[in-house]
């Protein structure tokens, strides 16, 4: 019988938590610091592996920002999603849908329609060169929503990318309060015109997050969501509904929400019979990728192969893809999961 490195390297997977900046190789932003060289970013691979040591989320969030800030070309957009596809492909991963704030990027100097254009020649790109099929979803950071929060949906309705399947909110969940009028008015009108919403909650906030999620954001999947386990009234309402939990154990600790790997809430929370998929959030920053996840799922958190299939499979179900392409990726998983 074969390890269970093979296992996961057999596996077909699908990520549903993959931000666009956070992917960027190491590579790729020592590459874009040089052509920055009044950013803060280090400009070696030792100092950016410190400089990627947070204290907690508000810190990482700090981090993002200075990593964002060296994206100003269209073409840098381009090599993101196109990284992504390269990375997810050598890891037998067959469809992403992207996390991207495109405000930022307009912020930098690039228009808005050269956005777009970037991410549809990307997601092109990534299929023809790669085979992973790319889907987008556009969000804003919640601290900045006043700001951030309409022009965002603006350019999702009005100049949208081919790709373009949902609406999100991330950022610094604390700071969402000011802001939460806004908010809830930018994805009632993004549900209304047919995008899935899917806002991070409960990641650094309690269980009151999820729900302001679930009864006023119109939420189709949560991002992270682990704090949801302080409440079992909201458990049982996300068990019986089965909406999908973007659970991401390496990035949890990285940004101190988890104490440890061993102390993450994933095999309770599949006790408890929530729909929970695997994912890598922003995986160079955190130093893993998706394979790795389910690696540290099995290794760490003692799920079995059978748990893995199923955790992959959970993602392709709860993914935006088409029918067809949905049961396609579910064969490939049957085919290489234990008997049951």
């Amino acid at each position: 019988m074969d390890g269970i490195e093979a296992f996961v390297a057999r596996l077909p997977k699908a990520e549903l938590h993959v931000h666009l900046v956070g992917s960027a190789s190491t590579a790729t932003v020592l590459k874009l610091a040089e052509r920055h060289p009044q950013s803060p970013v280090p400009r070696t691979e030792e100092e950016l592996r410190e400089f990627y040591t947070f204290r907690d989320f508000p810190h990482f969030a700090a981090v993002y920002k200075m990593v964002k800030d060296l994206v100003t070309e269209q073409e840098d957009i381009a090599d993101l999603v196109r990284g992504i596809a390269r990375d997810l492909a050598a890891q037998n991963g067959r469809y992403a849908e992207v996390k991207v704030s495109p405000f930022g990027f307009v912020r930098n100097g690039i228009p808005r329609s050269a956005v777009t254009e970037a991410l549809d020649v990307a997601a092109d790109d990534s299929l023809s060169q790669h085979g992973v099929r790319i889907g987008y979803l556009f969000e804003f950071p919640g601290e900045h929503a006043g700001e951030h929060a309409a022009p965002t949906l603006e350019h999702a309705l009005a100049l949208a990318p081919k790709a373009l399947v949902g609406f999100g909110i991330g950022g610094i969940e604390q700071a969402r309060a000011p802001h939460q009028d806004v908010i809830r008015d930018v994805f009632g009108a993004a549900s209304a015109a047919g995008l899935h919403c899917v806002p991070h909650a409960g990641e650094m906030t309690g269980p009151e997050a999820v729900w302001e999620a679930v009864r006023h954001l119109h939420a189709k999947r949560i991002g992270h969501g682990i704090n949801c386990m302080r409440d079992p009234r909201l458990v049982a309402y996300l068990s019986e509904r089965q909406l999908p939990l973007e659970v991401s154990p390496t990035s949890n600790v990285c940004t101190g929400q988890v104490s440890s790997l061993s102390q993450h809430p994933l095999p309770r929370m599949l006790e408890a019979g929530l729909n929970v998929t695997l994912n890598s959030d922003d995986p160079p920053m955190f130093g893993t990728t998706l394979s790795n996840e389910y690696l540290v799922a099995a290794s760490v958190l003692g799920l079995s192969r059978s748990q893995l299939a199923a955790l992959s499979a959970n993602a392709v179900r709860a993914s935006f893809l088409d029918a067809p392409a949905k049961e396609e990726l579910l064969t490939e998983i049957a085919a290489v999961a234990p008997p049951s």
